[in-house]
């Protein structure tokens, strides 16, 4: 007993030296190190890490950037349940010390010089915000007293709320949850105050070892942990008997919540990444900039669809071209059909042994035949529904296959195969299979997507590419856009970043600016053959149109809607390449980009889907110049508005606006009282757009339009007559091969271009069109976005006339003459001659003038 008494004298008067020695250090300590520490004024303005996320115009999140998940809540937002549980478990009496518990530190220091080695740490909340946001993780003492003195001073100058807020914001919790409100979407895919006290007991344990105890990582170590924090809330009396058993009982609910994309568009998501690192560097991907785009989420839904299904019937109408590749059964024999497993076989007494041993031989086989056959069905994407299979039986007219969760499924003849043709050349395909095995053989890897109904049918991932991209044509504002069939397998923005030969598309441009310069649509132009000595063009060029017909002379208006390669290049041989690419300019292309050669008639220049819709939001509009752009508005992670977009926008009433009559703006102002002025209620101003620059004269706005108009009504664009609408117009596109397919119009304020065709260049097929490969999309995607727009019907401006001409010459029609028709023309440039007649001795000199050059 003496011997005992003595060792606790011994043992009681290390620790009061220890104690002692202790605060001699600190003291020491503060007078060295206080005048280094950080200001805690540092703290109140505090820029947390918080990723950069983009919303769509009506708020649904496509995209976040940044390496730290971050949610910041305020106190009043914490579940006081949570509070309760973080006390209990990380600092029982936060709000009793000042910053430093003496009694842990203490307790931590008595067990380090008994048994030699770290138990709690001691830290307070207010020592770990210190450590957070200042210092490093290392384990030093010299770290440890810095913490210490500067909790004291945090506790100083802030409330306990306000340091509590900032452990909650700024803690690592695992999975690059930084925060508990993080956390609860990482692994709960809900905000704080949606879970229950389990999960809650869950999160506030894991602070202690947030990568390795995670209950993801490991959960029965993230069980034994959340309980500990339940047993020390039930004993200091935040939660009763009843609460606590039953949080006990309840099971590991955490799984991974990635971020929530609602709406899958990562080339637009891409495009404002780029834009925004381009604006504040690094500091995008953790200032916690929202940025809202343009988009439209319900258009944006219907352009991914539009251009899905236009590219699965472009496919569906060149055939299968069969399996992605071929995954034989494995087999157990060598070259010479021994087996492998000869060796290791045991001996043979009996028939029935030898039976159980090939059976046991057969199943191990077909084993490692699934688990390979699994292992490349998970090493496949599965993009926009086309799910990799691997064909395990083919029966006549079925086939069955196994997905990659291990589950089998069956393609029947009737839903699945029939009618399915065979891809042979680019231009030819097999008739019918008759049979399954023409299509599919055991160990195919193919894809499959599913109908309704939920029968499967056979499909194939595209081999060509598409692209879609729709504005506000009186603003510019991009209202969807789809960059590529599938972004995860090609990022190339097809609609950004990929020039290609708009063709036909380009033609309405070219007429334009001839309207523009005295033609009209009646000018009668020879479609005949030409042959062109050009040495710009570095050889002899034959420019044929589609088909290899002419057909004599032609109004511009027919040769427009006809699409007539012949007309449009005399066309521009007439109007003067220098004139047009003058004009032009004024739809935003690019004058030093454009050939100085007659084949800017046909489009033969390459320009982006972007550049071609924006030339149309001006035909669209009536003849304003407007430019495309995503970004409405980008917020800090306050709320405040930190950019808001001003485009150009059409004004079509601005005549008389003040902005624009600046005598009328003084009378005004010299009308107004001062008291009137100090009078007036106050209010919020009102975002004033720029006006957007008039760059076609009404006129011409309102001829071309009309001139677009019957490529619908009777044109290479009479498909989307299917939509019901008489204010729409466009114009297809095909370039030579055809390699390119396009379809661009408007219609109800919206323009839209769509496109087809292969990365590397490949034809389309003699068959394919802009009527037949774009158009489709185009009309799909026009349906939705036009489904709730009214018709808007063009107002006729003054100046123009309308006038019955003989459809043959463009003149003017005589009394009686049965082959007439009404056209429209600017004023000062309608027919004043009639057309020839025998009786009448008429004017025949515009019809001798357009055949009488052939070859230039």
């Amino acid at each position: 007993m003496a011997q005992l008494t003595k060792i606790a004298t011994i043992s009681l008067w290390l620790i009061t030296s220890a104690i002692t020695g202790f605060v001699l250090i600190a003291c020491s300590a503060y007078l060295y190190l206080s005048p280094k520490l950080p200001s805690v004024d540092v703290l109140k303005d505090v820029q947390l890490q918080t990723p950069l996320r983009i919303y769509t115009a009506d708020q649904q999140l496509i995209g976040e950037f940044g390496e730290k998940r971050r949610r910041p809540i305020g106190f009043e937002q914490i579940p006081p349940l949570f509070v309760d549980a973080i006390l209990a478990i990380e600092d029982s009496r936060f709000y009793e010390h000042n910053g430093v518990d003496i009694k842990g530190l203490l307790r931590a220091v008595s067990q380090l010089l008994l048994t030699g080695q770290k138990g709690s740490g001691g830290s307070t909340i207010t020592m770990q915000v210190a450590k957070n946001y200042f210092f490093s993780f290392e384990k030093t003492f010299s770290r440890k007293f810095n913490e210490i003195l500067l909790a004291i001073q945090i506790e100083q100058e802030l409330s306990k709320e306000e340091i509590f807020e900032l452990y909650v914001n700024k803690i690592f919790l695992g999975k690059r949850a930084y925060g508990f409100e993080a956390a609860a979407q990482v692994y709960y895919g809900k905000s704080l105050t949606e879970l229950d006290l389990a999960q809650l007991a869950m999160l506030a344990g894991l602070p202690q070892s947030p990568s390795v105890a995670n209950p993801i990582i490991n959960p029965e170590r993230a069980m034994i942990r959340r309980n500990v924090v339940l047993g020390r809330m039930r004993q200091l009396g935040d939660i009763d008997m009843e609460q606590f058993q039953t949080a006990m009982k309840r099971p590991i609910t955490a799984s991974f919540h990635g971020t929530k994309v609602t709406l899958d568009v990562p080339y637009v998501a891409e495009m404002v990444r780029k834009n925004m690192l381009s604006r504040y560097g690094r500091a995008a991907y953790t200032d916690g900039y929202r940025v809202y785009t343009t988009l439209q989420s319900s258009l944006q839904n219907a352009a991914n669809d539009a251009v899905l299904a236009g590219l699965t019937a472009y496919d569906k109408r060149h055939g299968y071209r069969g399996p992605e590749q071929n995954l034989p059964p494995v087999n157990d024999t060598d070259d010479n059909g021994e087996s492998l497993a000869a060796e290791e076989s045991p001996a043979v007494d009996d028939a029935d042994t030898e039976l159980d041993n090939v059976l046991t031989a057969e199943l191990t086989q077909a084993q490692r035949t699934r688990q390979l056959w699994l292992s490349a069905l998970a090493k496949s994407s599965s993009p926009d529904g086309f799910l990799p299979a691997i064909v395990t039986t083919v029966d006549e007219q079925a086939f069955s296959a196994l997905l990659s969760d291990d589950s089998e499924v069956v393609v029947d003849w009737e839903s699945g195969i029939q009618g399915t043709r065979r891809y042979l050349t680019v231009d030819s395909t097999s008739s019918p299979v008759k049979i399954a095995a023409e299509l599919v053989a055991v160990g195919d890897l193919i894809r499959l997507r599913q109908k309704p109904d939920g029968s499967w049918y056979l499909t194939q991932l595209p081999d060509a590419q598409a692209a879609l991209v729709s504005l506000d044509a009186d603003n510019g504002a991009i209202l969807s856009l789809v960059g590529g069939f599938n972004y995860n397998q090609s990022k190339f923005n097809r609609i950004t970043q990929a020039t290609r030969q708009p063709g036909s598309n380009f033609k309405p441009f070219i007429y334009t600016a001839a309207l523009a310069n005295g033609f009209t649509p009646a000018s009668i132009i020879n479609d005949a053959p030409i042959v062109f000595e050009d040495a710009s063009l570095e050889s002899t060029w034959r420019p044929t149109n589609d088909g290899g017909k002419f057909y004599g002379p032609t109004r511009l208006r027919r040769a427009l809607f006809k699409s007539r390669n012949l007309v449009s290049i005399r066309l521009l041989r007439r109007l003067g390449i220098p004139t047009a690419i003058d004009y032009v300019a004024n739809f935003g292309f690019d004058p030093k980009q454009l050939p100085r050669d007659l084949s800017l008639a046909l489009g033969s220049h390459s320009l982006t889907p972007l550049e071609i819709v924006s030339g149309y939001a001006v035909l669209a509009n009536g003849g304003y110049q407007v430019s495309p752009f995503l970004i409405a508005r980008i917020d800090s992670v306050t709320g405040e508005t930190l950019f808001q977009a001003l485009p150009d926008t059409v004004c079509r009433d601005c005549e008389k606006s003040l902005d624009s009559n600046p005598e009328l703006a003084e009378e005004i102002e010299e009308m107004a009282s001062i008291e009137d002025i100090l009078n007036q209620p106050k209010t919020e101003p009102a975002l004033v757009m720029p006006s957007a620059k008039r760059v076609v004269e009404p006129r011409v706005a309102y001829l071309i339009d009309s001139m677009l108009k019957d490529v619908i009504r009777k044109g290479t664009g009479r498909k989307a007559r299917s939509l019901g609408r008489d204010d729409l117009a466009g114009k297809t596109g095909t370039t030579n091969g055809p390699t390119d397919a396009w379809f661009s119009g408007y219609g109800g304020g919206i323009a839209t271009t769509s496109w087809v065709g292969f990365d590397n260049n490949k034809l389309l097929g003699s068959r394919e069109y802009g009527g037949s490969s774009a158009l489709p999309i185009w009309i799909d995607y026009m349906a939705v976005a036009l489904a709730n727009r009214e018709q808007t019907q063009r107002p006729q401006p003054s100046g123009i006339v309308t006038v019955k001409i003989d459809s043959a010459t463009g003149l003017l029609a005589r009394p009686g003459q049965s082959n007439t028709m009404f056209e429209t023309f600017r004023e000062e440039f309608a027919p004043t001659t009639e057309a020839y007649s025998e009786d009448n001795g008429g004017d025949t000199g515009q019809l001798e003038d357009v055949m009488e050059e052939d070859i230039f």
